[in-house]
């Protein structure tokens, strides 16, 4: 059994009051036995504009926000997934929005930067996101080795792409890690149907690590962080506001629904990424 853990903020334009909170909640989620904790998407920062995370963004393997995530896995002897940082793009009007993974020995071992971009209009709020104008996407899959399996990243957005997570199971994958600030209106339709789908139909664990609330720009994000297992049961959600939820992993159930649902085997279209 592994200890899986996510942590839900309302992070604000504020880096080192957002820090300051995680920190708080890392040592919460620690104490409850966790030993892969999960940040939310944009968890250092949540500007008022867009254009803000340019004032932030750092350069690959160096800065503030990386060296508070590599003190934190070292400092607790943990593996941490890094939410989103805005890390230098090629184009210097851009960044990338990159997911880290770090043991606990707090070494970067992986890095993810969000595929899928949220260019959207939500009608019922009149809600306007165009990640594109500010984030590089990026091009990879990235599945990697831990001590409580194959362990895939992916962020927010991607949620709605299945053949990013069909990838994934490609290269072994037997738990994902999903970093979000769903907005409320498109969490409340659709957050919890698509995390739990994506676990049924890959016979994975996932950790869903959500905002929830309302942030100084005005934004209102859904919440509930969700960890569910590969039958898509949800072992543990947090609805509303900041906080830690926590569940085992447990590799001997994963690999036996596996054995007798063998549905991975049963494919008969190949996935490729665009």
């Amino acid at each position: 059994m592994s200890r899986l853990a996510a942590i839900q903020m309302a992070s604000g334009p504020n880096v080192h009051a957002n820090l300051l909170e995680a920190e708080r909640l890392i040592g919460r989620a620690r104490a409850a036995g966790a030993e892969l904790v999960v940040l939310p998407e944009n968890f250092a920062h949540m500007g008022m504009t867009e254009q803000d995370k340019f004032n932030i963004k750092e350069q690959d393997g160096k800065g503030p926000i990386q060296e508070f995530l590599a003190e934190q896995a070292r400092s607790h002897g943990i593996w941490i997934v890094g939410g989103t940082v805005p890390i230098a793009a090629q184009e210097a009007n851009k960044v990338r929005a990159a997911c880290l993974l770090f043991n606990e020995r707090g070494q970067r071992v992986a890095r993810y930067d969000k595929v899928h971009l949220f260019d959207v209009h939500i009608e019922e709020t009149g809600e306007n996101y165009t990640e594109s104008e500010t984030i590089e996407p990026g091009a990879e899959v990235v599945v990697v080795d831990t001590p409580f399996g194959r362990l895939g990243l992916s962020v927010c957005y991607d949620l709605r792409f299945p053949e990013l997570f069909r990838n994934m199971v490609k290269q072994g994958v037997e738990i994902i890690t999903l970093p979000s600030a769903f907005t409320a209106i498109t969490g409340k339709a659709h957050w919890e149907s698509l995390v739990r789908a994506r676990a049924i139909e890959n016979l994975s664990y996932v950790v869903a690590a959500a905002q929830g609330g309302y942030h100084a720009n005005g934004r209102e994000t859904h919440g509930h962080s969700m960890i569910v297992d590969p039958w898509g049961i949800v072992l543990d959600r947090l609805p509303r506001g900041s906080g830690v939820i926590s569940a085992d992993m447990d590799r001997e159930r994963l690999a036996g629904i596996r054995r007798s649902f063998p549905v991975l085997d049963h494919r008969r279209i190949a996935c490729t990424l665009p």
